[in-house]
């Protein structure tokens, strides 16, 4: 019988924490803004077999898309990301997340709906070209 190729597991968040964040992650999968969607629609059928995930725990945060053999996190932001409270909570968690080892790639809501293909060539080619 073949065997089964497996994923691996990622459990990226604090074990006191990671149920109420997978909770939440679940919701915000459910609610995901138009750009959300769209972007996620491409990722699922990226032409590079690629491994996205959507709404994925890690740290203390929910980012918007991971791809963790690329270890890129990629964030859709609304038009609220620019008031300058938002901006530093932004810059803070970025901090954290360059700190383990991840990149993370920001586009607003309207790159991802009016840019779309450009968008996903920046997110392939970085992945690519950093070695995936």
């Amino acid at each position: 019988m073949e065997e089964k190729k497996r994923r691996p597991f990622y459990q990226t968040a604090a074990p006191d924490r990671y149920d109420m964040l997978s909770e939440n992650a679940r919701r915000l999968r459910r609610e995901m803004t138009l750009a959300e969607s769209l972007l996620w629609d491409e990722l699922r059928r990226n032409p590079y077999k690629l491994h996205f995930r959507r709404q994925h725990p890690i740290s203390d945060f929910i980012v918007d898309f991971v791809c963790m053999e690329g270890m890129l996190v990629i964030e859709v932001d609304g038009g609220y990301h620019q008031e300058s409270e938002q901006m530093m909570d932004d810059e803070s968690r970025t901090r954290v997340l360059n700190n383990m080892g991840y990149t993370v790639m920001r586009f607003t809501n309207e790159e991802v709906e009016f840019q779309l293909p450009l968008v996903t060539q920046k997110i392939y080619d970085f992945i690519i070209e950093s070695g995936e």
